[in-house]
């Protein structure tokens, strides 16, 4: 984890509902400045505190993991679809119709094995 003093110098809105912050630091020593620059592009979590954490709430978030990698067995299951679709579109137009359709089927096979 790094703990950086430093100042937010700007706020923006993007078109996507995001919000981009432009965040100005201290200086700081070359070990830290190299920390910072391995995260570049790299998704990371901010906490942001008007005043310095406290031992507990560092030790609370240090212990804290990202799952931002890891795909739900609903995005799993349309990439294998989305897969499918690409290499036998079954004479569907686009994607989305041979999703619905797809997902249509697996609803009903499992709603025929239901009592």
């Amino acid at each position: 984890m790094i703990l950086i003093p430093a100042q937010i110098e700007g706020i923006s809105t993007r078109k996507d509902k995001t919000i981009r912050l432009t965040i100005g630091t201290q200086e700081m020593n070359p070990n830290q400045s190299a920390d910072l620059f391995r995260l570049n592009q790299q998704f990371c979590y901010l906490g942001i505190k008007e005043e310095p954490f406290a031992k507990d709430e560092v030790a609370e978030i240090d212990v804290l993991t990202s799952d931002i990698n890891k795909k739900t067995p609903s995005q799993r299951l349309r990439g294998i679809l989305f897969v499918g679709y690409e290499q036998d579109n079954e004479g569907y137009k686009d994607f989305t119709t041979y999703y619905l359709a797809k997902m249509e089927q697996i609803c009903n096979h499992y709603k025929s094995k239901l009592i």
